[in-house]
């Protein structure tokens, strides 16, 4: 069952009638006044959330109180060319729910230029998907959002270094310290298998190219910062597939 998730700023208000928590409560558990729920309260951990007050506009009065932390995120971080804006959901919402610390968009040289203009960015859209996978999977935390002009932009500013340097990074200590391991899905010039490399326990710095794949000259930029490039499979494979196929290798890889 998925964990009712909620943000600080909601803590003492009422949850509105349509709100999704709100029906999921009522409509789905059969909740009733003075029932509890499982619940978490984001970045803060999970506990128990109880039903003080059913009003007659429909909201919901509730109480909680948290009980354990939250879980460290794995130390895997997907940067990915611009996908379909109809993909972008779905993709943040199902790597948010895998557990990798951060998501990474940037332009490619094949991608469409369009798809950078999707408005999930500025609208809370994308961070509602991040928070919908993390309720899913029963987390009370969200991956970091970046968004980058291009993969040159990506490589050239090595988020990976940058939230292991300033602390930000959830994940234990001693894979903070670690090298990550560089690993970019290539299936049309490939130096190996991605399902062949020994599990490290190192962290995963992941890069999927958008849907026509990578141009020669990314590939070189790749290889020139560290990246192998390896292959999925002789499959063609949708940008948000490929995604999850790479990042559950990845997962893999780190011992997880």
């Amino acid at each position: 069952m998925n964990l009712i998730l909620f943000e600080t700023h909601e803590i003492g208000k009422a949850l509105p009638k349509r709100d999704e928590r709100s029906i999921h409560l009522l409509k789905v558990l059969h909740k009733k006044a003075g029932d509890t729920f499982e619940a978490g309260l984001l970045d803060t951990g999970s506990g128990i959330g109880k039903i003080e007050k059913i009003n007659t506009d429909g909201s919901i009065n509730f109480s909680y109180k948290t009980k354990a932390p939250p879980v460290p995120r794995l130390p895997v971080r997907v940067g990915v060319g611009f996908p379909r804006p109809i993909q972008i959901r779905r993709l943040l919402r199902d790597l948010s729910s895998l557990g990798v610390e951060a998501v990474d968009l940037f332009g490619t040289e094949l991608g469409e230029k369009s798809y950078r203009d999707t408005k999930l960015l500025d609208d809370g859209g994308a961070r509602a998907a991040l928070i919908e996978g993390a309720a899913q999977s029963r987390d009370t935390t969200i991956p970091a959002l970046g968004v980058f002009q291009s993969l040159a932009d990506w490589l050239r500013k090595r988020p990976w270094w940058k939230s292991q340097e300033d602390g930000s990074s959830s994940s234990p200590a001693v894979l903070n310290r670690a090298v990550p391991l560089f690993i970019a899905a290539d299936n049309v010039r490939p130096d190996g298998a991605m399902s062949r490399i020994t599990p490290t326990g190192r962290p995963v710095a992941l890069a999927i190219g958008s849907e026509r794949g990578w141009t020669d000259r990314e590939r070189d930029l790749l290889e020139e910062a560290g990246f192998l490039r390896l292959s999925l499979g002789t499959r063609a494979l949708r940008t948000e597939t490929a995604c999850i196929a790479a990042a559950v290798l990845a997962i893999e890889k780190i011992g997880e």
